[in-house]
């Protein structure tokens, strides 16, 4: 069995353009959580949201988009993609830059792509819309690659001219995750040498809104109270977008490129809690049973762990769940725990990648990131360790944990390589 290693991140967030961003914000727990007005002049509820720094996607179409002039980004590949499919391109090009891999090499047959988004529900809606008024005739001819849910696998398979393997995952907020865990295996069983994994979702109201008529989202108007995980009195989450790339590769493959490591992949593990299409189990139990099983893929104990990311989406019933889990798990002695969708927001199939990112980033520059927002710890987590600043400390191992509809539970366990 191979040894996954990951060579390269990138990540667009509410916290800037680039994972150096993200860092510094973790340090300091600034958010990138905002006031977020997209219907001026109504009573809409949600008014918090975590938006792109720098970009402008608010057109329908690649044409009248704009990034930072900093990212060398071709307009033309974005023809017939989703807003995030921009927000992907700037990510993958960190990332393909960090781990000195060319996107020619991709074409090799032995690198793979896997991705994560729920697509673009503003471009289905908005093109279906004009279709309907056209009485069926006509359509956009992008429409459908440029909005359903496998929209990343088609256009970066062909941008990067992918031979090996590609394919899609939807399994709601634990997505992207879930595609981290199956590149891991892919590569673990010599089928690829490395694959690009990519999550992103946009930010729009089609995406936001229908959380809120489940009573998922946040109402409240401070940015620094809105979005609260594990407090006594949070009220929900704050959505955002962005996009998250990390290039995981076999140790092997690594050292014939002369490439040094971020991290390595050390387990992972996924359960289902078999409960509710919706709501988590009320105990945790597919969350408890996920991290065991990554810490035994890992050969590692409890006591092995020194940072949690944890999945707190700051949901009443979610991070009560959570909390349980990882109390039955971390019964004696807790590690620190803190969600960094505190400062990120929630990016829905996205977030298990862009965790994923900020714990090796916390792993590589030895910091434990603090429990942003947090004023009343739950009751379910009364003997759990959130730290309420961010602390520099070196860690041996970060536990990322991500759970999605359905009860999907998936956590990584990141060592240092």
């Amino acid at each position: 069995m191979n040894d996954v290693v990951v060579t390269g991140v990138g990540l667009v967030s509410s916290l800037g353009t680039n994972a150096a961003d993200a860092l510094d914000a973790m340090r300091h727990l600034r958010t990138g959580l905002v006031p977020w007005h997209p219907l001026p002049d109504t009573n809409l509820p949600v008014t918090i949201a975590g938006p792109i720094p720098g970009f402008d996607v608010s057109g329908l179409d690649a044409a009248s988009w704009s990034w930072p002039d900093h990212l060398p980004i071709d307009r033309s590949v974005l023809r017939g993609m989703p807003p995030h499919g921009l927000y992907a391109m700037a990510a993958l090009t960190e990332a393909m830059a960090q781990a000195n891999l060319a996107p020619d090499a991709c074409r090799d047959g032995r690198t793979g792509l896997y991705a994560a988004s729920g697509g673009s529900p503003r471009l289905t809606f908005r093109r279906l819309a004009a279709m309907e008024n056209n009485a069926w005739q006509r359509g956009h001819p992008l429409g459908v690659i440029s909005s359903v849910a496998g929209t990343l696998n088609f256009h970066f398979a062909a941008i990067l001219g992918i031979r090996g393997e590609s394919c899609g995952f939807v399994s709601a907020c634990a997505s992207s995750a879930h595609a981290i865990g199956y590149a891991a295996d892919s590569i673990r069983l010599g089928r690829q040498d490395r694959i690009v994994v990519i999550g992103a979702e946009d930010l729009c109201l089609e995406s936001v809104m229908p959380f809120h008529g489940m009573g998922a989202l946040t109402t409240g108007s401070d940015p620094a109270l809105a979005m609260r995980p594990f407090d006594r009195d949070r009220s929900g989450f704050a959505a955002t977008g962005g996009a998250a790339v990390l290039i995981l590769e076999s140790s092997s493959s690594a050292r014939r490129r002369h490439v040094t490591p971020l991290a390595r992949l050390a387990g992972w593990g996924q359960a289902a809690d078999g409960y509710h299409p919706a709501a988590p189990h009320p105990q945790g139990i597919g969350l408890a049973d996920a991290i065991n099983l990554a810490l035994a893929d890992a050969q590692s104990s409890p006591a092995d762990v020194d940072y949690i990311n944890a999945h707190g989406t700051g949901t009443p019933a979610g991070d009560a769940a959570e909390a349980l889990a990882l109390s039955r798990i971390f019964n004696s002695s807790c590690p620190p725990i803190s969600s960094t969708k505190a400062l990120t927001g929630h990016g829905l199939s996205l977030a298990g990648a862009m965790e994923a990112v900020l714990s090796i980033l916390a792993l590589r520059h030895a910091i434990i990131p603090g429990q942003a927002h947090l004023t009343h710890p739950l009751p379910e987590g009364a003997h759990l360790n959130f730290p309420r600043l961010t602390t520099s400390h070196p860690i041996r191992s970060a536990l990322n944990n991500s759970s999605g509809f359905g009860g999907a539970n998936v956590v990584h366990l990141f060592t240092h390589a």
